[in-house]
């Protein structure tokens, strides 16, 4: 466990919360998926659009492989390990028509709850930036209405390190580290030079 090492308490699901790129071979079942789908679901959202999108599968099944293959090859150099891959979207139009400023922010809140809920049930989460967005609009028929943000790989803590290319092992292992409090959070004025510093 990579508990994380705050300077104030805060709820234990949030403080062992981490981001593995190695799971156990544990299959993870639809309803374990449902189960966090469900946490989602009641995620807070601007006037209530909901717009989030998540398209997903199970290892060792046809849309398992679909997603992976819109992965970079970085993430498909460890994401073989999940066992099962979600993408993230959202929906770029209010139903007016007009851009959703808000829609980003609400899938974020939508796989915060999520995150939440796989760590309640001992399921890690790893979120990643590097999907081909254009292919996997594509190999799902998303609408160009919509934007396909992200991937997550997901599986039970734990698993073997040595399955991961070697200048990923150590990832693993390595105390989890964030920017001070100070750095990002302004009681008044914003302070660019403060917000660089590490």
């Amino acid at each position: 466990m990579k508990k994380a090492n705050t300077e104030f308490e805060i709820l234990p699901i949030l403080a062992t919360r981490w981001s593995p790129r190695v799971f156990t071979n544990d299959v993870i079942k639809e309803e374990e998926l449902r189960t966090m789908f469900e946490a989602g679901r009641w995620a807070a959202s601007s006037n209530n659009l909901q717009p989030w999108l998540i398209i997903w599968g199970i290892k060792g099944t046809p849309a398992f492989d679909r997603i992976f293959s819109c992965l970079d090859e970085f993430n498909q150099s460890w994401a073989k390990n999940a066992q099962a891959l979600f993408l993230g979207g959202f929906k770029k139009t209010n139903d007016d028509g007009k851009e959703s400023f808000h829609a980003l922010h609400d899938l974020g809140l939508f796989m915060g709850n999520v995150s939440a809920q796989a760590e309640h049930m001992g399921i890690a989460l790893h979120q990643m930036a590097g999907v081909n967005y254009k292919k996997a609009m594509s190999e799902f028929n998303v609408p160009d209405d919509y934007h396909i943000a992200t991937g997550i790989a997901v599986g039970y803590y734990g698993g073997d390190v040595d399955k991961l290319p070697e200048d990923l092992q150590g990832e693993e292992t390595k105390p989890r580290s964030r920017k001070k409090q100070e750095s990002f959070t302004f009681n008044g004025d914003f302070n660019e030079d403060t917000f660089k510093a590490e």
